[in-house]
């Protein structure tokens, strides 16, 4: 039956010096690209045939998703991308540093918004050079789609709503699924995958690189949860 693989993308740049990246289209670090080789050889190794491949419009989890199936000898499938795949958009804290936001708004405010579920981070103004309105891949979007900062909760909304739109269609017909997109975007598929609450989900960490697989029955319902990942 269907078989969902969710797969955080490799670190990037942004991740090794430790910045909200959030919409930022950063690259992946070189420890990055070698997560994604891992990834595609694990699941070479344990020859998963993978359908279809979905992404954000990102190209740290873009790429991971080319190395992956490169690696893994599947460059032929179909691979779709989608806005609504992409990390949390954190607002006015995007491109700073982490430690140096959680100094300047205090560890209270900062874990709310970092690990909570419906804080949001400050938001970006309709001029602000990071607003999504002005970069080209959101063009053809209404600009009142396009979020200028989010909580978990309305990344989850979106995430999930792609999630029946796109991806469930192609589980129901039992296709094995790989989805390529990031931390946040990836613990609100889990959250709901898996009915985890609220409060509970700040628990949830997402590793880089690492094959979260979910199988279900012909009714959609889950049947088992593993994860794949180099044995170090």
């Amino acid at each position: 039956m269907g078989k969902l693989i969710l797969v955080r993308h490799g670190k990037s740049l942004w991740n090794i010096e430790n910045i909200f990246t959030g919409w930022t289209d950063i690259d992946l670090a070189p420890q990055g690209i070698e997560e994604a080789k891992v990834a595609g050889q694990i699941i070479r190794d344990n020859k998963l045939v993978i359908d279809i491949c979905f992404s954000s419009y990102l190209k740290r989890a873009i790429r991971t998703a080319w190395i992956i199936l490169d690696t893994a000898n599947l460059m032929h499938i179909d691979f779709l991308k989608s806005w609504k795949l992409n990390e949390r958009n954190y607002g006015a804290w995007q491109g700073r540093k982490k430690e140096a936001v959680r100094k300047e708004v205090g560890d209270d405010l900062f874990l709310k918004v970092r690990r909570g579920f419906s804080t949001a981070p400050p938001s970006l103004s309709m001029e602000d050079e990071r607003n999504p309105k002005f970069d080209p891949k959101y063009a053809k979007l209404p600009t009142e789609e396009l979020p200028l900062g989010e909580s978990l909760e309305e990344t989850r909304h979106r995430a999930v709503q792609y999630f029946f739109e796109a991806i469930v269609p192609e589980l129901v017909e039992g296709k094995t699924v790989l989805v390529s997109a990031h931390g946040n975007s990836i613990r609100a598929l889990m959250g709901h995958i898996e009915k985890i609450s609220p409060i509970e989900i700040s628990n949830v960490e997402v590793k880089t690189g690492v094959l979260n697989i979910y199988e279900f029955d012909t009714e959609m319902r889950l049947k088992d949860k593993y994860v794949l990942e180099h044995e170090s």
